[in-house]
């Protein structure tokens, strides 16, 4: 059986948890910090300048500014390479997404589009002479087209009457026979 916490409850073990998370990054705060002390003790030797003559300190601060100026070409450096480094990162987290389909295409709309807005659309402006589509087709003479078939002109009832019944539809099978050849 599941027991129900109260709110007073909640708000104490809420307060709790974030007393014990700033005690623990205040440790880690102090930690760093003993931590950075060590290193810097391990890496540099201290600095004795009482009894140093001035041009003793002249050549002291000219090492120091020649140590400066190398340290500071070597941050600038690894600041260029971890600038690099993120941005390949980047590009390759857009790729990682690109080939997971992540994205959803849009529903693509049917648009009417003439040869010459097309042309238009894929040379750019090069594109000046319009394509006339109608140019291409096949020229048919009408001529042509009335030899394909006779109009006969006349009544048509006669025909009607002419074509009724199996005579008609001989006629009709007859007709059809001698345009072939036989």
């Amino acid at each position: 059986r599941k027991s129900k916490i109260t709110a007073s409850r909640k708000l104490l073990l809420k307060s709790l948890m974030l007393a014990k998370a700033k005690e623990e990054w205040d440790q880690e705060i102090v930690d760093k910090q003993s931590e950075k002390e060590r290193y810097l003790s391990e890496r540099i030797s201290p600095l004795h300048t009482s009894g140093l003559s001035l041009s003793q300190l002249q050549d002291l601060c000219r090492e120091l500014h020649e140590k400066v100026e190398i340290v500071d070409e070597e941050r600038y450096d690894i600041e260029a390479k971890c600038n690099h480094n993120t941005r390949e990162i980047k590009d390759l987290k857009l790729k990682v997404l690109d080939l997971r389909g992540k994205f959803k295409r849009p529903p693509l709309r049917r648009v009417r589009v003439s040869a010459d807005a097309m042309l238009r659309a894929l040379l750019g402006s090069k594109h000046k002479v319009s394509m006339d589509l109608r140019a291409n087709l096949k020229s048919v003479k009408k001529e042509d087209t009335e030899k394909e078939r006779p109009v006969e002109v006349g009544d048509w009832r006669k025909n009607v009457e002419a074509m009724s019944g199996m005579e008609g539809r001989k006629k009709m099978f007859d007709a059809a026979k001698s345009p072939t050849g036989q």
